[in-house]
């Protein structure tokens, strides 16, 4: 498939197939897509946790019982679920590991500019910690910049995707200790097969969006 019709394809699955699970091969590629996302300052403020046993999808199906019920034949039916998760907080000590990260894949030629940069993650970190006081927000932003390339790039896997927010948080907290590492949950994406019956599907109901004219403005 071409992006134009990746795009049309892709669509929020309602219904997965529990039959057809994703191979070996696309899912290191799913993991892959998780890694390599970009964000900003390449402070890389997530965690995840890739659910593809029946047990582990049962353990983030604990967050989907009471009020977001209907969120759970989404988890136990898909072949896979990510739970994407935020840093809380970010320090110098954070900041240090990342510069050290990326002076052992080569990025730096000398320690000049490693401090540079080292310089720059924490103005950055600084402006979001103390003036604009949304750390915390700032690094959940990067992490749904992620989730965005993640939904286009599992597509072009022919990979059915459904995005999440409707998940009790503090439930899966609580079930993977998550606060305790410095990380809260955000979004659980399923991933796998639509099913024939699935009503969203882009075979039975068209995509629809906003016309150009409405959306563009071109200087």
């Amino acid at each position: 498939m071409n992006l134009k019709e990746t795009l049309n394809w892709r669509y929020t699955t309602k219904e997965f197939d529990p039959t057809k699970k994703i191979s070996d091969a696309n899912m290191a590629e799913v993991k892959n897509l998780l890694r390599m996302s970009p964000s900003s300052v390449n402070l890389q403020p997530w965690h995840f946790i890739v659910a593809e046993t029946t047990e582990g999808k049962a353990r983030i199906a604990k967050g989907t019982q009471g009020f977001f019920s209907f969120n759970e034949p989404k988890v136990t039916n898909a072949s896979a679920v990510v739970l994407f998760c935020s840093k809380i907080d970010a320090d110098n000590a954070y900041f240090e590991h990342i510069a050290n990260t990326e002076d052992k894949s080569g990025r730096f030629p000398n320690e000049d500019i490693k401090n540079g940069f080292i310089g720059a993650v924490k103005t950055f970190a600084g402006i979001h910690k103390y003036d604009l006081k949304d750390l915390q927000h700032w690094m959940e932003k990067q992490v749904y910049l992620n989730i965005g390339s993640f939904l286009l790039g599992v597509a072009s896997l022919g990979i059915d995707a459904t995005p999440m927010e409707g998940i009790d948080v503090k439930a899966l907290d609580e079930e993977f200790g998550l606060r305790e590492k410095g990380y809260t949950s955000l979004v659980a994406v399923s991933l796998g097969y639509r099913s024939e019956s699935d009503f969203n599907s882009t075979e039975k109901t068209p995509k629809s969006r906003l016309p150009e004219s409405e959306i563009f403005t071109e200087i």
